[in-house]
Formats: C-alpha cells, structure tokens, sequence
C-alpha cells in the first residue's frame, strides 16, 4: 500500500508500506503525538514547532484513511489536546517558584456547557479553497466569510449571567475545563460587569485567546533568568503557565491580555457571527480590530496574504488566520465532526525559515554557571532582520540535530523573536565535515564540567573563580529587583578588569578616582553612584538575600526565606529540615544554601556586607507587628480566601503568629479558604489538626487574650496602617 507524507522540508515523498507496517508506524505516530500534546498543553514546554506537530498529525490523519479499520476513538485525530492533568502528572515534585500547584491539580473542573472543539488547519491556500468548495456543494444561498487574526495564547471559555462575570473555564479537554475565575479577574481587558443597559443576554459565553504580548514576554523570561527559573519558550506558554498561577494576585503582574471572538446564547437573535462580536464590543467585551468580513474566498485570500507580512509588525503572536462561514443558520447546517466544526479553517502562516551556514559555535558560561551553546552563522535576513547568531540551547539539542561544523542549518524565530537552529541540510554536508562536540571542560576556566540528573544543561561548578559567574553575580546583585545599584553590565565588566572588584563588598569601597578612570564616567556619575550606593544599605534583608544570587534562590523564595529565618545568621543556621520545612524552598535549594554557607569565602563576604551597612535581618520596618495575639501559634493556610494570601500571610505575622509551609505535628490550626488542597486536609484530618474557616480563624484571633484584631481588608481601624 501507499501512503502520502509530507516532510518538514515540504518535500512530498511516497511511501510503500504494509498493513504490519502502517499499523506500528500509526501507534508510534499517536504516542509521539500524546507526547507532544502533553508537553504543549499541560506543561507549557514544547519540544517541536507547530509547524512540525502538524505534519507529523498530517502524516497519522492519512494513514487512517488508508487503514480505517485501525481509527480508535482516543487517537489524537479523533480528539481535543487537553490541558488537564492526571492525578499522577499532579503528584510529581515540583520545582521551585513553580507555575503549577504543589501535591494537586489547583483549580476545580466544570464541563463546558458546549464542547471546545479544535480547528481544522491548513498552510495552503489551495486547501482554503477547497473548504470553500465543499461550502458551495452544501448550499446555494448566498454566504460571506468572519476573516480574523488567530491569536497565539491559550484558549478561555467565559460565562456571563446578568451582565456579571460567571466563571472561566480553560478549554481542558474540549469537555471539562479547569475553573480560573479568580485569575481571570486579575487580566484587566476581561470585565467582571459588563456596560448597564448595553442590550446583552441574561445568559451567555464568550470564548477567546488569553495572550502576553512580546514586551511582557521579554520582561517575564529576563525575570526569570535572574531568578534563575526556567525561561518559557514562547508568548503562548507564559500566556498558559500564567493563567494557572497559584497565586490569583500574581496574574496580575503577567500583563495579560485578552482577545474574545465566539459567542454562544440561546436567546439572543442576531444573524450572523459578525453581528454578534459588534454586540460583543458593545457590552465592553474585548474583540479584535482586525477582524474582516469578505464576500467570497478571493477576498479571504487577499486578506491572508495582505497580513503574511503585516503580522511581523505587531505587539503580540499570531499564527495565522481563522476563517469562518459568517451565517449562523448555515453554521449550523454545516454542523459539527467530533473534534472539529465544519464551518471554520485555520490558516496558518508557515514559520518563516532560512537556510545559512554554521561557522563556528561559542559556548557561554552565564552567572549560574550554566553552559549554553550559541551558534555563529553566515549572517542571513529573517523577519526583517539580519541574523548572525542562534542558540542550540544545550547538548541534548546538539545531539539531537548531529550538527556538524560548516553544515547548512535552518533557522527560524522562535515565537518570532528568538533565532534558533530547527534542523540540518544533510545534503549539503561536506564529506569531511566534523561533528559538533559539546565540551566536558568549562570554556572559560578549565573546571571540569558537571550536569544533574534532572537538569538540560551542563554547569561549571567553579562560581567563585569563572569569571562569567562572577561578572554575573555582580550584575545580578546590582539589579533592580535586589539592590538597585545605579550601574550597568558595561560598569561592572570595567571594574572587574580593571582588578577593582572580586568581591560583592568591594562595591562598597570603591574610590571617586577609581570610578573617574571608567569610561565616559564624570563627577555627576560618581554621585549618582554613591547615591545609590547608600540607598542600597536600605533596602530590606529579602532583597539583600536574594542579591546574594545563592543558586535557586529566586525573588519569591528569598522573601519566604527571610520571613521564616528573620536574619543572614538565623538561615546560615538552619538544619536542611528547618530549611525543608520553608515554602518553595525543595531538597535542590536546600542543599544549596548550606553548601553556600560551608564556604569560607562566602561568609566572609556576608561580615564585609554587614559592615558595610546591609540590611541582614528583618527590620523594625519590614513587619509591622500590630499585636501578639497569636504569639506561639504556627498557622497553615490552603486555598483562596477573601483577601490575597500574601495579605493572609502578612495578617497573621503582624500579630505574631508563624506561617507555617506544611502541616506537622507543630501546627495549631489549618485555615481551609475554597479549593482547599485535598493533600493538606487529609493530613491534617490524620494528625489532628484543627481545620477551621477564614471567618473562624478571625474570631478566633480576636478571642485570644480577649483581643478584637479585626480582619485583614481594613475594617478594624487598628489594621488599616497595615492592609
């Protein structure tokens, strides 16, 4: 028998196969498409283009025509890739600062009322015209087409009853969806009320993309570098990871946006889909203004190529183009397959690619030591830019490509922004061409080169004596999320070869002449300098600590560490239990700090730091302690509450409670707000723990000593200085 599949390099090969052999090659294409699907949808981390996810999902879709009698109804052909997660994928150990809940999938599921189903795709215009072929057989009547940008985020499912937000459900698996009703109030485009009086239905959904365009992007992944937490790929799946914090209150600093184009009512008469997004705008609901209506698939078709190009040019990801019959009535007797509608087709533009030379490839070291391959290539114009460098992102990629020096290599954009090498000419390799090997040795210091079990990347572990890392340190300490030094990248690599600077204290001891020998540098920049010099020995002990760039230690997990061991000495103290026992900190962290504490070197540095005038415990200033009403009681909180948990935290600190990071033997009550973790519950339940509600731990905290706290969302008098 023959089967069509179509490469990568678009490319049409015929292959000859046997019913054996087409019935191994559908199984291994339907497992390696559940993985793909799994690693897109529940753990935001692609490892294929979208590109190369739907040629191989091509590749399956023929060979089950050809093989109907091997169709099963769970194959990723017959099926909407599902962003939910299994309670065994819920249970794996997760990193710290971590996008996904600890111990269990956070967020309550709700079916859909109406299945979200998948869109049919094509790269091909002379696809788009077929679908409008088999429109014209189905009916005679006249029809126009909804032509409008697809945006590249993760899919929302929002329900209105009486103009107030309802709930949001993610798409899930087209069935059931994930509840992030509370995150979703933290995105400021989608309205909790929609306008008075605007004309809208009693009941009604509205479905759409929630999206982070690329300046969020940009800002999100530098974040992230710096706190050493894994970079996302691309927009969609910071769009995705973000919309399922556990904290509500950090969507918020996502800067998501959102952008709704499908509305579903049952009493709500309008005729076509254009008409129903113009109510949708109406009401206050964001809706695109890109958004066309074309009489005929010669308009579509100009629309399409008219944004091919356009498209590179905006804020935000697109991938294509969807387009949808217009006429509701004929939407209907389209009708529906079970995993797409028949009415709608998603063009897609093809990843813009170019073919160049390899030349050369240089491996930097960054602050944390990590190794990271960079390719340097005969520079080629892409997206309108000229590309002369891309990454290899580590060994594993390397090997996986069998790159080989002087090879031809394709090189896109990753989420249209970032170059990288996607696959090898191998027709055009030279006979002698010489493998890529990763090195086992550190480039730049010689240290032999190490790699955890669970870790993509091979380190230097020599951080006090490569001098990458220690640039690094000093650029990381100097950042606006930790010190807030006035100086840049450029300023730290001119102290550091000058011999000015090998330590952190050293910054604190540099003279006006040293600083007048910097280049460009004037009397005005040594004040500004010195200025903001002296405010950094204000800033608090969690920023202090997290500036100290201790492997692991990102923003977050700095400030629990500094709220659970209130100083430099009380954390350099602690048992790897104490340390365990902290939120977000794992056994990785763990060990880290008290490998960093061990090292002379490192505690000599936290003396001059403290001479210097460094904020090393919690100040009078950083916990404003309103009673100690809760004195000796280690309060556990789980869920959502009415005010943020950061001010729950704050709330029970301030009246000199302990905020414990698990349930032990040690604590006094487990406060339980909705969507409790089932984990916490059970154990509390099995220890004995007292599980209380918010309202009952407030009347309890007023109870002790005869005290009436208040709550914590100002309405007691005495707590508005605080929240």
């Amino acid at each position: 028998m023959i089967y069509y599949q179509n490469m990568v390099n678009l490319e049409v090969k015929f292959v000859l196969m046997n019913k054996k052999e087409a019935k191994a090659r559908i199984e291994a294409l339907r497992n390696e498409l559940n993985r793909h699907n799994h690693n897109y949808y529940v753990l935001n981390n692609p490892t294929i283009s979208d590109y190369e996810f739907d040629i191989l999902m091509r590749d399956l879709a023929q060979l089950e025509k050809l093989y109907p009698e091997f169709i099963i109804p769970d194959s990723p052909t017959q099926k909407v890739g599902s962003d939910l997660e299994t309670p065994a994928e819920a249970k794996q150990e997760k990193s710290n600062n971590s996008e996904v809940p600890d111990g269990k999938n956070h967020f309550r599921q709700f079916p859909h009322k109406h299945p979200m189903l998948s869109l049919a795709n094509t790269y091909n215009i002379e696809e788009l015209k077929e679908f409008d072929q088999r429109i014209r057989k189905f009916t005679d009547q006249p029809y126009s087409y909804s032509c409008e940008l697809k945006f590249d985020g993760t899919g929302i499912n929002l329900y209105y009853k009486d103009g107030a937000l309802e709930r949001a459900l993610t798409r899930g698996d087209g069935t059931v969806g994930d509840d992030v009703t509370e995150n979703t109030k933290h995105i400021p485009s989608i309205p909790q009320h929609l306008r008075p009086g605007s004309g809208y239905p009693a009941e009604f959904e509205i479905r759409g993309e929630i999206y982070m365009p690329y300046e969020a992007f940009d800002k999100l992944n530098y974040e992230r570098e710096l706190n050493e937490e894994q970079e996302f790929a691309n927009p969609r799946n910071a769009a995705a990871g973000s919309l399922k914090l556990i904290e509500p209150s950090q969507v918020s600093g996502r800067c998501l946006e959102c952008i709704l184009y499908h509305l579903i009512a049952e009493e709500f008469d309008v005729p076509t889909h254009t008409k129903a997004i113009e109510c949708a705008a109406s009401w206050g609901l964001p809706t695109s203004e890109y958004a066309k209506e074309c009489s005929n698939i010669e308009e579509v078709t100009e629309y399409i190529q008219s944004w091919d190009e356009k498209r590179k040019t905006l804020p935000f990801p697109t991938d294509g183009m969807v387009v949808k019959v217009n006429q509701f009535a004929l939407q209907k007797g389209l009708g529906y397959t079970a995993k797409i509608p028949r009415w709608a087709v998603a063009y897609k533009f093809k990843p813009e690619q170019a073919l160049t030379q390899l030349i050369s490839i240089d491996y930097q070291v960054g602050r944390t030591g990590a190794v990271t391959p960079v390719a340097n290539l005969r520079p080629v114009q892409l997206s309108g830019t000229v590309v002369k460098r891309a990454t290899l992102h580590n060994a594993d990629q390397m090997k996986l490509l069998d790159i080989h020096y002087g090879d031809y290599v394709y090189v896109e954009k990753g989420g249209e922004i970032i170059p990288k090498i996607t696959g090898v000419e191998l027709s055009k390799r030279a006979v002698n061409a010489q493998p890529a090997i990763f090195p086992s040795v550190c480039p730049v210091c010689g240290t032999s080169l190490v790699r955890d079990e669970d870790e993509a990347k091979f380190f230097c572990p020599n951080s006090d004596n490569c001098t990458p890392q220690i640039e690094g340190k000093f650029i990381h300490f100097i950042g606006r999320k930790a010190l807030n030094i006035n100086a840049g990248e450029a300023t730290i690599h001119q102290l550091f070869t000058k011999g000015y600077i090998k330590e952190l204290e050293d910054l604190y001891n540099l003279t006006d002449f040293q600083l007048l020998s910097l280049d460009k540098w004037k009397e005005k920049s040594v004040a500004n300098f010195k200025t903001s010099l002296e405010k950094s020995k204000s800033v608090p002990f969690g920023k202090v600590l997290f500036g100290l760039g201790i492997r692991f230690i990102g923003e977050t997990t700095a400030k629990s560490l500094a709220a659970r061991f209130k100083s430099i000495e009380g954390l350099k103290n602690a048992t790897r239990e104490e340390l365990l026992e902290t939120e977000d900190v794992g056994k990785a962290l763990a060990d880290s700090i008290i490998g960093y504490f061990k090292e002379p070197r490192h505690l000599n540095t936290i003396e001059k730091l403290k001479e210097a005038g460094l904020q090393l415990e919690i100040g009078a200033s950083d916990t404003k302690v309103v009673s100690n009403v809760l004195q000796g009681k280690t309060i556990m909180i789980t869920g959502n509450y009415s005010v943020p948990r950061e001010t729950m935290k704050q709330y029970i600190e301030a009246h000199g409670g302990k905020v414990g990071s698990s349930v032990t033997g040690n604590t006094s009550y487990l406060v339980a707000g909705e969507k409790a973790g089932d984990a916490k519950l059970k154990k509390a339940e099995k220890l004995g723990i007292p599980v209380i509600s918010e309202e009952d731990f407030y009347k309890i905290a007023a109870s002790e000593k005869g005290a009436d706290i208040g709550k914590p969302n100002g309405e007691n008098e005495k707590d508005e200085t605080l929240f």
